[in-house]
């Protein structure tokens, strides 16, 4: 059983139910899907909210493993994506070797603010946390505790791990920065993130690959 939990915001709620069913249309194995919502987090995460986070998901996303009971692995994404590919062949690159894979991004935006007014932040690794492949025995340092104290660059640098000989890569198809990474055929690409923002918001309806995320809304709606 292939194991995803998205971030969810209910701002972004269009974009969570796309995502979900561009996995679960092209996937050849089981998926469980599970979205991080706060609402069903109560009691577990405590933090108050940071003025630097720009999603309700920017540090529950680490409390995937504790979800999992440290067992197996799992996977986390944001919601701001859309899955081109069989999410199987990303599962399949699973190595007992690391805690975590991720893409490992060399992101440096440019520009101060994002979608919906939010703020850019800057910093190393920056991305690396948005798609991750959890080795969920080897990630017991984030315990709800942990998850609720820890600043936020221990948690989005794997400061956690104590280890960056634990990060393995998986490659960059998996997680393409649209509209920041050179623009590719979208056969060439398995993970579409929208990640300065997506076409489900007016300002940003017109950028890259906004033409894939219609047709896969248009077919979700279509399948019923």
């Amino acid at each position: 059983m292939i194991r995803v939990f998205i971030g969810y915001d209910p701002r972004e709620a269009v974009a969570y139910n796309v995502l979900a069913y561009s996995i679960l249309v092209r996937a050849s194995e089981p998926v469980t899907i599970a979205p991080l919502m706060l609402s069903q987090l109560k009691g577990i995460f405590k933090r108050e909210w940071n003025p630097l986070q720009s999603t309700e998901f920017s540090f529950s996303r680490f409390l995937v493993p504790y979800l999992s009971d440290y067992q197996g692995w799992s996977m986390f994404c944001d919601c701001d994506m859309l899955v081109l590919d069989d999410i199987a062949n990303l599962w399949k690159l699973r190595d007992d070797k690391y805690a975590v894979q991720v893409v490992k991004h060399d992101h440096k935006p440019s520009e101060n603010i994002k979608f919906l007014d939010q703020p850019q932040t800057k910093y190393e690794k920056k991305n690396w946390s948005s798609v991750i492949l959890f080795n969920n025995a080897k990630c017991k340092a984030l315990t709800p505790d942990y998850v609720n104290t820890a600043t936020g660059l221990q948690l989005h640098q794997f400061k956690w791990l104590g280890d960056d000989n634990l990060i393995g890569e998986i490659p960059h198809r998996w997680n393409h920065l649209v509209d920041y990474d050179p623009t590719v055929p979208a056969d060439q690409v398995s993970l579409l993130h929208y990640t300065e923002g997506g076409p489900y918001f007016t300002a940003y309806k017109n950028c890259s690959y906004a033409a894939e995320w219609e047709r896969e809304r248009e077919a979700m709606l279509v399948a019923g």
